[in-house]
């Protein structure tokens, strides 16, 4: 049996900074369908170089996604196969996907998962905090209070490991609030520039945390876990 039927879309997990975490099979996968969906195609131009991928690009972000599916959809329904893929990562986990991958489905399209790097995981599992129950965040809301909200609501649920997306500048000001929230003795590890050179893990409790991420030029991307016990 081969790996490809028409039409099919598949949703391609790409590295989140070391061009070597990618599997074989996305390789075959990106070099073999008639178009690759990519949020910027300079980004992914590095990647299909990189391994000598000639497949086409097509640009995929979320101001244009209701645009691109009128496209796509009757592009794949006349048997096409598309690879969706994002800057890093996995499409759909804070990135662009759900709305062509729901779509697909409503069309009785085959969406197909080709698994890989996705950086909460990659995170969180060498973090150090018990992994039982854990709950993704993707990335916070960008306003105190929703922030407030989303934590509180946290509030009773015990042996919790929370795990959330953070752009650089707000970094500092997550640790204050959780601190407000939980206190300073949580748990608390920021992994950060993963699977790049400068990969670092920051582990303590939030003050901890907190005081060496204070005296630190906070610039890359960050993953923040903590644990509720």
């Amino acid at each position: 049996m081969t790996e490809f039927q028409s039409g099919n879309l598949y949703v391609v997990s790409t590295p989140i900074g070391n061009l070597e975490d990618i599997t074989y099979r996305a390789i075959k996968i990106l070099s073999s369908v008639d178009l690759i969906l990519c949020e910027d195609t300079r980004r992914t131009k590095i990647l299909c170089s990189h391994y000598n991928i000639k497949t086409p690009l097509k640009s995929y972000y979320s101001y244009i996604e209701r645009k691109r599916i009128r496209e796509i959809i009757p592009y794949i329904k006349t048997g096409h196969n598309v690879a969706l893929v994002s800057d890093s990562g996995t499409p759909s986990i804070s990135d662009p996907g759900y709305v062509i991958i729901n779509e697909c489905i409503n069309e009785n399209i085959k969406v197909v998962p080709v698994p890989g790097a996705t950086a909460f995981v990659a995170g969180v599992v060498c973090s150090g905090l018990p992994l039982e129950k854990i709950v993704f965040l993707g990335f916070l809301p960008k306003k105190v209070g929703k922030i407030k909200r989303l934590f509180y609501d946290l509030g009773s649920i015990k042996n919790l490991t929370v795990v959330f997306y953070q752009s650089p500048r707000r970094v500092k000001q997550t640790l204050e609030l959780l601190m407000s929230i939980f206190g300073q003795n949580v748990k608390c590890v920021i992994a950060k520039e993963l699977t790049k050179i400068h990969e670092q893990f920051i582990r303590g409790n939030i003050k901890e945390v907190y005081d060496k991420i204070y005296q630190t030029d906070i610039k890359g991307e960050y993953v923040i876990m903590f644990f509720k016990d």
